[in-house]
């Protein structure tokens, strides 16, 4: 009899057990969702199977995302959940071409055809069963109901699939615009259909047969429909085998069967089990009880049952009452008040995704209870559903939601200066100075630890959000969550409750989790005293004592919380009503016997007014009101604007000038056809381009408007699902051109824009903007499919005669009639003709409605942005709606030459579009008929760097800031929010006579001069523990007191989060948190003391981490600590610190003694025979190390070096071969052990090899690029020979390792730059500078090429240059090398480490498998080649 085999698959959200038996046979089974008690679901099932199938032996496996810390627990063998499933593919359906696997935070595609891929999402569950479930609370239902709507479904909405927060942000809006619950059930599916294939597909195509895998899938038929409908499936392409949900489980069980580790009978099964409730994991942070004691408890609450408002029986009032209603993203609220403000009569409620039907109900209640001596005199609505509800109860006035809170805020606290309002889906923060609001603040588009995340949160656990916040009476040490994104805490919870968590403890964590979101990433508060003196809280989410509490531990300040706190809103809307009857005849409001017969129907249609064709939802009620929503314009509602009042809007005219050119026709073209793009660069450079090839006879061709068709078209081409939205086009745009025919396409990588300000330091384009020609042409199969000539040259367009000469060399390759020299210069010299042309023309347009303005005292908003935010598909028709209210739209650059700086900037000036935004911030700021709002795409890294300094330029001057983050969502309801504050806020101002507040900064930190060099210690974040201990001995032996800080932990990463943008990326975190956290610690002596940095001054926000370093240390209190940049270019001022010779060559030889330490301990710590032995050898080499250093001899040098070689190769090792995963990516993360999660550890712990590259590669990379940038990019000749020297001078001591290790018999010696720029070049222009740029795809076919097959791009979450050189170059490696296995992991504070173990855990297991098919083969050879005896 065959043995059984029992799976046990633990996820993030169920628990799955599968057992087989004979022949493979599924024999007992149970699928249980464990609300995050996983220890005690898989107990309880553990023993349930124990009882009902009786004692036997079986052999086990564990899997899943939660078994890894079961399988430490039990000593069970544990199976990466991919590697299971695919065993059970091929077990059970080997047809199968395709698997598409959702589970509860993971989502899966395996490729089985051409080889195998495995591909796991990287960090965040949008568009998984938790993504489905938290959609579902919105609705009112659950994951089944969604299917259950989702079947007579009739429009799908867009929806913001890349993340769970930014679906809400657009599914809560179209709720309140009265959108269907099946349209909005179908469109949540189609948004996990597009997470999934976005997110996954990387390039790859989905074709052939495709299996349908998962809880979610097997679930939910009609998610299942809608991946069939966007994959085009037929029935008998669609796999949905029998028993679906717990393929992983079965995997598991046959995985344990294969590797017969683990064999126990059912009963010790059970009994082991049953020991693993006691079993704490405390990896995770922990933090101050939020209430120490009884005592402090008490105090708590009787200070805070103050803040009182005074009530009065509805019954035994008489006289006219005021109606407020606050129609909230999640919850509706109610209140009735007398003449003297006394609330008659409240309700607040969840809305449950009907807030028609809530409010139609508790007016027909109130109106129930009305004695006939009350009146409703007035009636006002706010909140998200203002419009809506207006239209359906006819009510008498809607209010933008900010003035409604602060008019109740002020009723209770009247000279209230600050307040905090924390609803649903909405922060608010507002300033009062003068009696008038400042300044308004809220939260990017992203509802990140707002209300709704508490209750779905609450409802993941099976409880309600009251018994959830009263868990935090028994917490003793709170969980530390972070504060990062709503989602990725999601996985912490998760991390947490699977470490042993209780629930009290994940309350209270995430009570600190909320505060700190609003205050340091909504309000970004440094300085408590920011804050002002009186302070109201409000909103429901206040109602939780916790979270008031944290607020008050986590600020240090004591607030006013109003026992109303959840219906401020509706209170402040009460008394707008009450002023506004003093104007008011009679009230609208819908009567008693109106609402009897009260109903309302929805259907949806297209505006045809315009080329947008906006999706409508149509409202029509039995009071014969319509409510049209959708519309981007008022055109859409019905609404016809006289010309005589339209506004100008340059965002319509500035996409009309850019691309409204007629090409030649196709008999005029005796050249052929050649295809633009419309897309990041072409919105500056088409003019010019179109003029060009004109010129030189060519028809060209633009690719269609973008669209969210054009957008799914290139879905399954993106590589990187962090991109931003406008990279994201680019592969619809360029399929669009490949199917309407075009042979040639023309997409240039521009580096240098034409410079437009001499002061600035430079004029790069953005990493995306300058190199995503090299994603579409490598991850966009049509391209070679269709045999289509791409053309994407690196170019700069700021010197005519290089430009001139590189565009002769690109064209003539295209082989029709030669195009001569002079002919290329002729047609450049019409295009630049043109190009200045079309900038004279936006900026008359600008000068113009800047004079229509000050003529008509009308107000403008400068929409700030990138030239490729006039796309209305990318800005949703923003433009539009500003213009809606009245106020003209300009753009940056229609104004930007009407002033000059007239404020030093604290960042780096180096981006040509950034350099626009600063000049058009300082004339907003002197320009009283002006403001600015500023839009930003979701995953725009550059504006980590310009919103601040926005910001700054802004209130230098009392200007308000406001900034819009967009995104694919276009529901616009949230923006409207935004920009009706500002709209309210600005009337307010002008109304008050409201004198301005000047708020200039200047961040000009201390030179470090020759005195300071004597007596200042010198503080250096920590990169690379090898090398940096040997880099301080080098900076002390040449003087300088350079201490190099400890690695980082928690504490660090909170400064760095707390004092660094929201959107920095994680190494700008990182080391700006080590530098602030070792200042705060009282060890050294501030002011003499001095920090130092690397500033590459390339085109990626490295350049501007001094930038960001000056605000924090300004902030943190310590704007007297000179900064020290250590850079090749020329950047800062420091006459104290000097690149002596003597330095140089002892930190030469710090990073070759780093490199080679790095090398010879990987390769050798494997594998030694006696644990520690290696760490020995590298301890006594070490401190050799340190005393040629001091001694600074060569020759000594180049000795040590030859003698470590040979005591590595000498070392006893254990004669085994273990498969190697090499880690390339992001310099700081490849070398940090501690940013990287201590990476080249668990490697190890894995049983496998880890494998390095040189930090010297790093080095050696940003000389030669000075050769490619002489050569193409018109870089100096100079610059060019001086990177030649150091190159050679940086060979010459490398060569000895080079030397020493080409003799070894178990070390590879180092490429030189050359050869890695050769590998490199076979997928991708050697063009390719910022961030660490081609370096990455050339280590990776150095590894590969060694025999390293196996390989982990490791870089910050939306790190720009690694969405093309790392995550964009795999497809085309891949491609190049089908062996290769590599995977891309993100890092950033806010991850959970156990996602990023899992994945690295699939890699492990992929390795391994390989392993032991190459040891088959070779095996098999070898007896094949024994010679018979």
């Amino acid at each position: 009899m065959a043995d059984k085999k029992l799976g046990i698959d633990i996820g993030s959200t169920t628990v799955k057990l599968a057992m087989l038996g004979d022949g493979n046979k599924l024999i007992y089974s149970k699928y249980k969702r464990h609300y995050s008690d996983m220890k005690t679901t898989v107990i309880e099932m553990i023993k349930d199977c124990y009882k009902e199938l009786g004692d036997m032996d079986v052999y086990v496996n564990i899997t899943g995302s939660g078994g890894l810390s079961v399988s430490e627990w039990t000593g069970i063998d544990f199976v990466q959940e991919v590697i299971a499933c695919s065993e059970a593919v091929k077990t059970f359906i080997p047809e199968t071409d395709v698997v598409i696997e959702l589970g509860g935070e993971d989502a899966k595609i395996t490729y089985f055809t051409g080889g195998l891929e495995q591909r796991m999402n990287s960090s965040c569950a949008g568009g998984t069963g938790a993504f489905i479930d938290q959609m579902a609370v919105l609705l009112n239902t659950d994951a089944a109901g969604l299917n259950e709507y989702s079947k007579n479904y009739k429009v799908i909405y867009p929806i913001a699939s890349r993340c769970g927060v930014f679906a809400k942000t657009d599914i809560q809006p179209l709720i309140n615009e009265g959108a269907r619950k099946e349209d909005l059930a179908a469109s949540i599916f189609q948004a996990v259909v597009n997470q999934t294939i976005g997110g996954l597909a990387c390039g790859k195509p989905i074709r052939g047969k495709v299996a349908f895998l998962g809880g979610p899938l097997y679930f939910l038929p009609q998610l299942k429909a809608r991946f069939m409908e966007h994959l085009s499936l037929s029935e008998d392409e669609a796999i949905s085998p029998e028993n679906s949900q717990l393929f992983v489980a079965m995997g598991a069980a046959l995985s344990a069967e294969k590797s017969k580790i683990c064999k126990l009978t059912l009963k010790d099964l059970s009994q082991g089990f049953s020991n693993i409730s006691s079993h704490r994991d405390e990896a995770m942070g922990r933090l101050r009880p939020i209430f120490k004691n009884k005592v402090e408890y008490k105090e708590f609450q009787a200070r805070h049952n103050k803040a009182i408002a005074i009530r009065e029986s509805l019954s035994d009032y008489k006289g006219n009452a005021f109606l407020g209603i606050d129609a909230g993203s999640t919850t509706t609220k109610l209140v009735l008040i007398g003449e003297d403000g006394q609330i008659l009569y409240s309700k607040y409620s969840v809305n449950q995704g009907a807030p028609i039907e809530k409010v139609s109900l508790y007016l027909k209640e109130l109106y129930k209870l009305m004695p006939k001596d009350v009146k409703i005199a007035s009636s006002c609505v706010t909140g998200y559903g203002e419009a809506l509800m207006k239209a359906a109860f006819k009510i008498d006035i809607g209010e933008i939601e900010t003035i409604a809170h602060y008019k109740a805020a002020k009723h209770f606290l009247p000279d209230v200066d600050f307040i905090l309002d924390i609803g649903g889906q909405d922060m608010k923060s507002m300033t009062v100075k003068n009696g008038v609001i400042d300044n308004i603040l809220l939260n990017e588009a992203c509802s990140s630890g707002c209300g709704s995340f508490i209750e779905g949160f609450a409802s993941s656990l099976n409880m309600s959000v009251e018994d959830f916040a009263k868990e935090i009476g028994f917490s003793k040490s709170p969980v530390d969550l972070g504060s990062k994104c709503t989602v990725f805490m999601n996985s912490k919870v998760k991390q947490a409750q699977k470490e042993g968590a209780d629930i009290g403890d994940l309350s209270a964590g995430l009570s600190y989790s909320v505060v700190k979101n609003a205050l340091y990433k909504v309000i970004k508060l440094r300085d408590e005293n920011d804050l002002g003196d009186k302070i109201i809280v409000q909103g429901g989410t206040f109602n939780n004592e916790a979270i008031l509490r944290t607020f008050e531990l986590v600020s240090g300040r004591a607030v006013v919380r109003p026992n109303i706190a959840g219906l401020m809103g509706a209170y402040g809307a009460a008394l707008i009503a009450k002023e506004a009857c003093v104007h008011q005849n009679k009230s609208t409001l819908v009567t008693a016997e109106e609402l009897e017969g009260f109903s309302m129907k929805v259907s949806n249609g297209r505006c045809n007014r315009c080329t947008n064709n906006c999706l409508l939802t149509i409202n029509k009620f039995s009071n014969n009101e319509t409510y049209i929503a959708g519309n981007r314009c008022e055109r859409g509602g019905g609404l016809d604007v006289k010309k005589s009042d339209k506004v100008p809007n340059l965002y319509r005219y500035k996409y009309q000038r850019t691309f409204a050119y007629k090409p030649l026709e196709k008999e005029e073209a005796y050249r052929g056809e050649i295809g633009i793009p419309r897309v990041l660069n072409m919105y500056e450079n088409y003019p010019f381009w179109f003029a060009f090839f004109t010129k030189l006879g060519y028809r060209v061709v633009l690719s269609s408007p973008s669209s969210k068709s054009l957008y799914e078209k290139g879905l399954e081409t993106i590589p990187s699902e962090a991109a931003c939205y406008p990279a994201k086009l680019c592969h619809g745009h360029i399929i669009d051109l490949i199917e309407r025919g075009v042979k040639t396409i023309f997409y240039p990588s521009i580096v240098y824009e034409k410079k437009e300000y001499k002061e600035a330091a430079n004029h790069y384009n953005c990493p995306i903007v300058i190199s995503y020609p090299e994603v579409v042409k490598n991850n966009i199969d049509q391209i070679s499919e269709n045999e289509i000539r791409f053309l994407g040259p690196f170019l700069s367009l700021d010197n005519k005669k290089v430009l001139i000469d590189r565009l002769t060399d690109e064209l003539n390759f295209l082989g029709e009639k030669p195009i001569t020299r002079r002919e290329v210069a002729e047609a450049v010299n019409e295009a630049a003709r043109e190009r200045e042309r079309c900038k004279r023309d936006i900026r008359k347009k600008g000068e113009k409605t800047l004079a229509y303005l000050k003529k008509n005292n009308k107000k403008g908003i400068v929409l700030c942005g990138k030239p490729y935010h006039v796309d209305p598909e990318i800005n949703h028709g923003i433009g539009d709606l500003i213009t809606s209210y009245g106020l003209a739209v300009l753009t940056e650059d229609s104004i930007c030459h009407l002033s000059k700086l007239k404020k030093e900037l604290r960042v780096v000036d180096q981006w040509v579009y950034n350099s626009r935004l600063y000049r058009a911030a300082s004339l907003v700021a002197e320009e009283p008929c002006l403001e600015l709002v500023q839009l930003n795409s979701f995953g725009c890294g550059l504006d980590a760097v310009t919103t601040d300094q926005m910001e700054e330029l802004l209130a230098s001057e009392g200007k308000m800031y406001t900034m819009l983050k967009i995104d694919e969502g276009n529901n616009l309801g949230a923006a409207k929010i935004r920009i009706r504050s500002l709209k309210a806020a600005m009337e307010a101002r002008q109304g008050n006579r409201y004198k301005l507040t000047y708020e200039y900064t200047s961040y000009k930190n201390p030179v470090f001069t020759k005195e300071m060099k004597e007596r200042h210690t010198i503080l250096a974040p920590q990169m690379a523990p090898i090398h940096f201990e040997l880099l301080e001995e080098a900076a002390r032996n040449s003087g300088y007191k350079l201490e190099v800080l400890p690695a980082i932990d928690q504490g660090a990463v909170n400064e760095g989060l707390k004092y660094v943008n929201n959107d920095s990326c994680y190494p700008a975190i990182v080391m700006i948190g080590q530098i602030v956290k070792a200042l705060k610690l009282g060890k050294y002596d501030v002011n003499n003391s001095s920090v130092i940095i690397t500033q590459s001054g390339g085109g990626c926000r490295a350049t501007n981490y001094v930038a960001f370093l000056k605000l924090a240390l300004k902030q943190a209190g310590f704007p007297q600590v000179p900064i020290i940049s250590i850079n090749a270019v020329g950047l800062e001022k420091q006459p104290g610190f000097k690149y002596t010779l003597g330095l140089i060559n002892r930190c030469i030889m710090a990073l070759v003694y780093g490199d080679l330490f790095m090398r010879v301990l990987n390769r050798t710590r494997p594998y030694e025979r006696f644990p520690g032995s290696t760490d020995l050898l590298y301890k006594k080499w070490n401190e050799r190390a340190k005393s040629t250093i001091r001694n600074g001899n060569k020759n000594i040098f180049e000795n040590d070096i030859k003698n470590i070689v040979y005591d590595f190769d000498n070392i006893e090792l254990i004669d085994i071969e273990k498969p190697r995963v090499a880690v390339v990516g992001e310099i700081l993360l490849k070398y940090h052990p501690t940013a990287n999660n201590d990476l080249v550890n668990i490697l190890e712990e894995g049983g496998v090899e880890a494998v390095v590259p040189d930090l010297m590669d790093y080095i050696l990379y940003t000389t030669f690029n000075v050769r490619f940038r002489y050569k193409y990019l018109a870089g100096s000749k100079l610059n060019k020979d001086l990177g030649n020297l150091s190159a050679a001078y940086l060979e010459s001591y490398r060569k000895a390792m080079r030397k020493a290790l080409q003799k070894s018999n178990r070390f590879h010696p180092p490429l030189r730059i050359e050869e890695l720029g050769q590998m490199a070049s076979r997928v991708l222009s050697l063009g390719n500078h910022t961030g660490e740029g081609w370096l990455i795809p050339g280590e990776m076919i150095e590894f590969i090429e060694q025999g390293t097959n196996n390989i982990l791009c490791i870089q910050p979450l939306a790190c720009l240059p690694n969405h093309v050189t790392g995550k964009g170059m795999i497809k085309p490696i891949k491609k190049l090398y089908p062996q290769a296995n590599i995977m891309a992991i993100d890092y950033d504070p806010g991850l959970s480490s156990v996602n990023q173990l899992n994945r690295i855990k699939l890699m492990i297991s992929v390795a391994k498998k390989e392993a032991r098919k190459q040891r088959k083969i070779l095996s098999r050879k070898a007896i094949k080649e024994k010679p018979v005896t």
